[in-house]
C-alpha cells in the first residue's frame, strides 16, 4: 500500500487528475503518455568473462570499470502496449524539449493532442521547449502537447515507473559498457515488449484513492 502524509488540496487535485486520465477509454486522438527519466551507470568488465559450459555456469570477474554515465529518456502509452527509450548523453531542458519533440512528430504524428504525465522536474516545463526552439516551432510543438503534472513526492502515480522497472530487470541487470551497446539492447527489449500486447494493468482509481487514503485528504472547512 502506499504511504502518504497529509496532503493538501493541490497534491489531491493533481492525483485525480492523474487517475482520472488512466481512467479514460483509449482515444488514439488524444493518448496519454507517462514520462520519465532514469540515469544509468556504464560498467565494462576489466577481464574477459568466462562463457558457460557443459555443467558450468558463466563466470564473471568481480572487478569493474566505470564507464561514464548517460540518461534515459521513457515514454510509456498508458493505454497501449507501446513504450520508447531515448538515450542521452545529458538530462538537461534542451534534451528534454527535443524528447517532446520526437513524440510529437515521429511517435504520435496523427494524434490531435497527446497528454504527457509527469514529475515536475525544473526542466519539464513548456518554457525548456521556448530555450530549445525559436519560437513558432515551440509553439507549434506546445499546441499538440498538455502537461499533466504528478504531486511532489508521488512518483508512484506515475506509470512509467513500473515500466522502468521491468526495463531494469529484464534488460538492464547486467554490466553494459558501451553506449552503442546499451542502445542495440534497448532496442530490442522494446521491440520485444511492444509485440507481445505488454501493458500496465493500473488498478487504482479516483474511487479507491477517497476509500483508502481518506486519512490523507485535507480536512475541508464546515459550511456556514
Amino acid at each position: 500500500m502506499w504511504c502518504i502524509p497529509q496532503v493538501d488540496g493541490n497534491y489531491v487535485a493533481r492525483m485525480e487528475d492523474v487517475l482520472d486520465l488512466y481512467a479514460e477509454t483509449p482515444d488514439p486522438t488524444h493518448p496519454v503518455v507517462c514520462f520519465d527519466e532514469s540515469p544509468m551507470q556504464l560498467i565494462g568488465e576489466t577481464r574477459q568473462p568466462i562463457p558457460a559450459g557443459s555443467g558450468k555456469p558463466a563466470r564473471y570477474d568481480y572487478e569493474y570499470s566505470r564507464k561514464g554515465t548517460v540518461n534515459l529518456f521513457v515514454f510509456l502509452d498508458a493505454h497501449r502496449s507501446w513504450r520508447t527509450v531515448k538515450v542521452t548523453n545529458q538530462r538537461t531542458a534542451a534534451d528534454f524539449a527535443r524528447g517532446m519533440r520526437d513524440l510529437v512528430d515521429i511517435h504520435y504524428s496523427h494524434a490531435a493532442l497527446i497528454r504527457v504525465v509527469m514529475d515536475n522536474l525544473s526542466t519539464h516545463t513548456p518554457g525548456a521547449l521556448y530555450e530549445t526552439f525559436p519560437a513558432p516551432e515551440a509553439h507549434r510543438l506546445m499546441q499538440r502537447l498538455e502537461f499533466h503534472y504528478t504531486p511532489k513526492h508521488a512518483s508512484w502515480l506515475n506509470m512509467v515507473e513500473i515500466e522502468i522497472g521491468v526495463l531494469r530487470g529484464q534488460c538492464l541487470d547486467r554490466r553494459i559498457g558501451d553506449r552503442d551497446t546499451l542502445v542495440a539492447e534497448i532496442n530490442a527489449w522494446q521491440r520485444q515488449r511492444n509485440t507481445s500486447a505488454a501493458t500496465v494493468n493500473w488498478m487504482f482509481t479516483t474511487e479507491r484513492a477517497r476509500e483508502e487514503l481518506a486519512r490523507a485528504y485535507p480536512k475541508t472547512a464546515k459550511e456556514s
